[in-house]
């Protein structure tokens, strides 16, 4: 493909964006004056699918100043066969290096097996396990809770296996991963959730990590049992939106889902600021743990960002527990605070990725929302606060870029002085 107009704007000045997607991300770039254009290379920013970045990255040549929200291989991660993978890789090499604290990190993700790959080893797991114990079955590459389903028996596989033509040879089986299903969720209002949690990378090399405050928890419809009758009830078992607003009785305007601060507030009253701490904490060292765990097999360009969603389950014993990472989490708003926060999400995002260089390519700790928990090596937490991580706490995105665009201002008026 050809080069793009060097420059920003083509040299123009207004940066270009390019996008197939209408919802939120597109008021963004319309809200800060950007100009949309259709063509495939003449575009500043690109916010595209990741099947965009299969068929077009590795044949393309991009500008110093473009920028694109997938990294080539994202799907390290993303695909729930490669995180586990991965997560089992990490630990066993921290293993064999004697490095058995951080080994013991490495502990917040089920047991999961790949099949048709590992079936046999599967059975032996199953086997060991007590009679009525309950597993979870996941297509590798299918998101919105498609494909799922619960069960514990084997023959409840034998029949799944029929269904899809299963043979341990057959290359067209569809991959699922099997894992043990958390059994013992933390529940409020005796219905179960988890958390959506949103993770910047800028950079694999070094890493570099920013951790948006807010986020929100996502709840079924229906008190949690897991009665062998509701096994396959989706609206007890899967908190997914795109499962639940399909539900009796579901509230289009109200949603099924709680902003993070409000979450933490209520924990805070129930566990106290200690125990709660601790486990946004946790989840925060989860988030860079896993991270860590694929930065050697990823493909490090500097054109490239991901914005990763996190799906986070919390037991009764306020352990976090990772449920699946998203690569595409979805931007499409269900109410009024639901579109409030993914649009301060993702404009925040496009001032650290700084196309405009309006922070001289300074890292900053915190932009908007954002806070950098790791560049090439954790962040100190803040001493002055009784806090260890700022995950959930109050957000005032707004007063925080004043505060640093004046700061930035008055270091150029410095510079220039000088």
């Amino acid at each position: 493909m050809r080069r793009s107009a060097p420059g920003p704007g083509g040299g123009g000045g207004t940066i270009r964006f390019r996008t197939t997607f209408h919802n939120t991300i597109y008021d963004v770039f319309r809200a800060r004056g950007w100009k949309e254009t259709d063509s495939e290379t003449e575009w500043d920013v690109a916010w595209v699918d990741t099947g965009w970045i299969r068929e077009n990255f590795d044949t393309m040549h991009l500008e110093e100043h473009q920028r694109v929200n997938h990294f080539r291989n994202h799907y390290e991660l993303t695909r729930k066969d490669c995180m586990n993978k991965n997560l089992k890789r990490m630990q066993r090499s921290l293993q064999r290096e004697e490095k058995h604290e951080e080994a013991r990190k490495y502990d917040f993700f089920p047991n999961t097996y790949v099949l048709p790959v590992d079936y046999g080893l599967f059975v032996e797991e199953f086997k060991h396990h007590q009679a009525g114990a309950i597993w979870i079955m996941k297509p590798i590459a299918k998101a919105q809770g498609k494909g799922i389903f619960l069960f514990n028996k084997l023959s409840q596989i034998t029949e799944w296996k029929k269904d899809h033509r299963w043979k341990p040879d057959n290359p067209q089986a569809e991959t699922y991963v099997v894992q043990r299903y958390l059994e013992n969720p933390l529940l409020i209002g005796g219905k179960k959730f988890d958390l959506r949690i949103y993770a910047l990378v800028t950079s694999f090399m070094p890493l570099v990590v920013y951790l948006y405050r807010s986020g929100f928890a996502r709840f079924s419809s229906f008190r949690y049992n897991t009665n062998q009758k509701n096994l396959g009830d989706t609206y007890v078992h899967l908190t997914n939106v795109a499962v639940q607003k399909t539900g009796p009785g579901y509230d289009a305007g109200a949603g099924c889902k709680w902003a993070l601060r409000s979450l933490k507030l209520y924990l805070i009253g129930k566990f106290g600021v200690q125990a709660t701490d601790k486990l946004f904490y946790e989840i925060q060292e989860l988030v860079i743990s896993s991270l860590l765990s694929v930065q050697k097999v990823m493909i490090h360009d500097k054109h490239c960002f991901e914005m990763y969603g996190y799906d986070i389950l919390i037991d009764e014993t306020l352990k976090p527990w990772i449920i699946e990472v998203n690569a595409s989490p979805s931007l499409t708003a269900d109410t009024p605070q639901d579109y409030e926060l993914k649009f301060g999400l993702l404009d925040d995002l496009y001032t650290v990725i700084d196309v405009e260089n309006k922070l001289g390519g300074v890292i900053e700790e915190c932009v908007g929302g954002y806070d950098l928990i790791y560049n090439n090596g954790p962040m100190k937490s803040d001493k002055q606060s009784c806090y260890t991580t700022r995950l959930g706490c109050f957000d005032d995105r707004v007063r925080q870029l004043k505060r640093l665009h004046k700061a930035h201002a008055k270091r150029a008026s410095s510079s220039a002085q000088h």
